[in-house]
């Protein structure tokens, strides 16, 4: 009966490690961007846009699984509102990057306390050069669907709505010029049919549509 025992407690003891082990590290889930400045264009277009657009984008993060420092962010959802100074991206092609970009970020409203800050910290590190200065930082309701190639976000005064399924012509020299805002696993370029902001936060609003200036991915944070 003793050996039995001691049998018991030690086959507990390795299902306990081996169910810890693999408990989520870190988190994973969705991603997609939408900026005012085409991604996907040819040379002159983007000469056109280098300096009057592309100062804005909405970025938005979906948790599919996963945890940080033990808080569980399953199916919880957040979105970045950014605008700065100057284009986001030209610094890519050796011009200078923003000296000044602000922020609104939109937190999904069924996190706790602890997980706002956890989201937040998260996006943070995620994209660090462009969530740096938040302006506003805020609990809402956040609708974000995927399906297949088809991605739509709704966060207070942002909104967006991509699809991967559109064509890569290279006519007039068209070509991808940036790459996306945040880290990003196997992103894919996408084509924005709507791209709007009506907030007051930024000092900047925008409506927009039909433009090649989009990617969705895939991201993890945290782990080793």
């Amino acid at each position: 009966m003793k050996y039995s025992i001691a049998f018991t407690a030690v086959l507990a003891l390795v299902v306990g490690s081996a169910v810890q082990a693999a408990d989520p590290i870190g988190v994973s889930g969705d991603y997609v961007e939408v900026r005012t400045a085409e991604v996907f264009t040819g040379p002159c277009m983007l000469g056109n846009e280098a300096d009057t657009l592309g100062r804005e984008a909405i970025m938005a993060w979906r948790v599919t699984r996963g945890a940080v420092n033990g808080v569980g962010l399953d199916g919880l959802s957040i979105v970045a509102v950014v605008a700065g100074d100057r284009n986001l991206g030209m610094h890519e092609l050796g011009d200078s990057a923003p000296s000044v970009v602000k922020s609104v970020v939109m937190v999904d409203e069924r996190a706790t306390a602890a997980q706002r800050d956890a989201l937040v910290g998260m996006v943070r590190s995620l994209s660090p050069n462009l969530i740096r200065d938040i302006v506003e930082l805020k609990s809402l309701p956040i609708a974000f669907h995927r399906q297949i190639a088809d991605v739509a976000v709704r966060a207070g005064d942002a909104r967006l709505d991509v699809t991967t399924k559109f064509e890569h012509s290279p006519v007039c020299g068209a070509m991808q010029w940036f790459g996306p805002l945040s880290s990003v696993t196997q992103p894919q370029l996408a084509f924005a049919r709507a791209n709007a902001f009506s907030g007051t936060s930024l000092g900047a609003q925008w409506t927009q549509a039909d433009r090649k200036s989009s990617f969705v991915g895939t991201f993890t944070y945290g782990g080793k």
